[in-house]
């Protein structure tokens, strides 16, 4: 950058170069010792992906969008999304409103709050989705589009919790947005026999490290370097530097919520 003048389009007036991105590298704690990381990666000019993390009483709640790339202002779509998303669990919950009612509702809002966005239904940002919550009942996910959560036991055979919304070649079939329909999130909960994590991420992700197996590897070298000091945090950045070793063609999201065993199981 020249220094110059930022115009509204946040390229340099002088020099006509784009001003670095403030969103182009982020990190999220919690208390409870969640932690996110997301990466504008390698290729994309913008980060549109956004997530949110926040504890409610014995729950800690994780939201993880990523803006629809074809559509306007996506990134605003998905940091709406988000904000909205887990504002809206964590005043559910705590009314002591049942998890898979709190994620359905929230859902709905987060949804309304994205069309709200739209010039047009022509000119409608959009955004995926996918919600988290944890507490000592267990955890409970809810998605749209192709987001996706993770369970990634300590010990044992881990999962995919969620199914991605898309049909032929990998389109995309859900969404939120004034173009799509009013939300309907699928559900899923799970009840662990074991501690372990709760992943939230993008397909920037995930389009490196499909399967649990590969996941879990990534997090585990990270656990067994004499540098690592046990934080989640740290395991996070591992996940996202994975992808951005590989390419990171996309923007690059994972958001860990770590979740304690303590009842049977049960889906």
């Amino acid at each position: 950058m020249c220094g110059g003048t930022i115009a509204p389009d946040g390229y340099c007036w002088d020099c006509g170069e784009a001003q670095p991105a403030f969103r182009s590298y982020m990190e999220i704690t919690t208390d409870s010792g969640a932690a996110g990381v997301s990466d504008r990666g390698k290729r994309r000019g913008i980060n549109a992906d956004a997530m949110a993390l926040t504890v409610v009483g014995r729950w800690t709640i994780g939201v993880v969008c990523d803006g629809v790339s074809m559509s306007p202002r996506a990134e605003r779509a998905a940091q709406v999304a988000a904000e909205v998303g887990v504002a809206a669990l964590a005043a559910q919950l705590q009314a002591g409103v049942l998890p898979e009612v709190a994620l359905s509702e929230a859902a709905i809002r987060a949804g309304r709050a994205v069309a709200a966005l739209a010039a047009s239904v022509d000119a409608a940002p959009a955004c995926t989705y996918v919600a988290g919550i944890a507490g000592p009942e267990g955890m409970w996910s809810a998605w749209i589009g192709d987001s996706r959560a993770y369970w990634l036991p300590d010990e044992g055979p881990g999962m995919a919790l969620t199914e991605d919304d898309t049909g032929e070649h990998e389109v995309l079939a859900a969404w939120l947005g004034a173009d799509a329909d009013e939300p309907t999130p699928r559900i899923r909960s799970y009840r662990p026999p074991r501690s372990g994590r709760l992943l939230l991420c993008t397909d920037g992700l995930w389009r490196y490290l499909p399967d649990v197996d590969g996941l879990r590897a990534v997090m585990s070298r990270r656990r067994s370097a004499a540098s690592f000091t046990g934080d989640v945090l740290e395991e996070a950045r591992s996940l996202v530097g994975c992808a951005l070793d590989a390419g990171g063609h996309d923007n690059i999201t994972a958001l860990l919520i770590p979740v304690t065993a303590g009842v049977p199981t049960s889906d």
